[in-house]
């Protein structure tokens, strides 16, 4: 099961201070002409060979976001079968951001 956020709540999150990593799977392209502030970028076909960049993360609550929410779901069971239990996906992605 993947846990899911909607953008309000992250709003609520990021304006409280708590402390969530935000990784966008988008494109470097996608991520240049809109991204979350803070974010951090690696494309879904980047994040198998890339997960180790993400190991420091793993007691953090991850929120994954792409374009519409379809990528961000993929990598968050990804991410889960890797045993980061707190990836979120962002609901809507950037369109409902």
């Amino acid at each position: 099961m993947i846990k899911e956020i909607s953008a309000d709540e992250l709003r609520a999150k990021l304006d409280s201070g708590a402390d969530v990593f935000i990784l966008d799977v988008r494109q470097p392209e996608e991520h240049a002409e809109q991204a979350i502030p803070g974010a951090t970028l690696i494309p879904l076909g980047e994040l198998e060979e890339r997960i180790s960049e993400l190991d420091a993360y793993k007691d953090r609550e991850i929120i994954v976001y792409c374009h519409a929410g379809g990528r961000s779901a993929n990598a968050c069971m990804f991410l889960q079968m890797f045993g980061f239990t707190n990836a979120v996906n962002l609901r809507g992605g950037i369109l409902g951001w």
